[in-house]
């Protein structure tokens, strides 16, 4: 299962399209391309898209056209502009535009600016059907099963193949449904970030390596929870079972 946040690049230029797609992918997001506005349309109505990184100038139609039409529920758009006058910015700015940034742009802070802009209140969730953040007293949601383990999205419970209760922090939660929702991969610590962070993001950079250590120790003192997260050297960290989604029906805590 794959839950990752799925971005829709448009551009004419294929090498641009390749270059952004594979550095984007590389930190976890899930890319689909398109050459032009009218391949755009024809994707968008196959599938849902989180987030468009839609170039300017484009031959036939451009992007400002293209992002006129979008309706109300589109996905928030990136504009490209190998232009990046002021003028064309706020055109673009006050059309509906989440973003404006010029050509040629530096693909770390296109990733910056992905990021901030999903971090945004009323951004939508994963394309792909993740579920969203909960809180304690929330409709119940889906439970994650893994090697005997059980862990209720909804409640915010995680229980051990014994059915003893583990507390978990909301880092630490955060961090192992990250884990949970894309499983036998590994995932470097850019990824753990992307999926994990809420809204005290900028905190939670500073603490994830703490959150990863409590959650390993924690998973370590309930039954057969040792080698759950393995650490892959120079590479990132793996969970190790396979997963499976089920209805919650996780046992009382002791």
């Amino acid at each position: 299962m794959d839950f990752a946040t799925r971005i829709l690049i448009v551009d004419d230029d294929e090498g641009i399209r390749t270059l952004i797609g594979e550095f984007l992918e590389r930190h976890g997001f899930s890319i689909a391309t398109a050459a032009d506005p009218a391949d755009m349309r024809e994707q968008m109505a196959r599938e849902t898209f989180d987030l468009i990184v839609l170039d300017v100038m484009m031959p036939r139609e451009d992007g400002l056209s293209a992002l006129r039409q979008l309706g109300a529920d589109a996905p928030p758009v990136i504009m490209l502009s190998a232009v990046g006058s002021d003028v064309d910015r706020i055109v673009g700015l006050e059309m509906g535009a989440a973003d404006y940034l010029a050509k040629p742009c530096n693909p770390r802070e296109l990733l910056a600016r992905i990021r901030a802009v999903l971090r945004r209140p009323g951004a939508p969730s994963p394309a792909d059907g993740a579920a969203p953040a909960t809180t304690v007293g929330d409709a119940p949601g889906p439970c994650l099963c893994f090697a005997g383990w059980q862990f209720d999205l909804g409640q915010r419970l995680l229980h051990d193949p014994a059915g003893r209760l583990i507390a978990l922090t909301d880092g630490e939660f955060r961090l192992l449904r990250a884990f949970a929702e894309h499983p036998r991969r590994v995932l470097s610590r850019d990824q753990l970030l992307d999926w994990s962070r809420g809204a005290d993001s900028e905190q939670f950079d500073r603490a994830i390596d703490v959150q990863l250590s409590r959650l390993r120790r924690k998973l370590a003192e309930g039954q057969g929870g040792a080698d759950i997260i393995r650490t892959m050297r120079n590479e990132g960290y793996l969970f190790v079972p396979s997963v499976t989604s089920q209805a919650a029906t996780l046992p009382k805590s002791a």
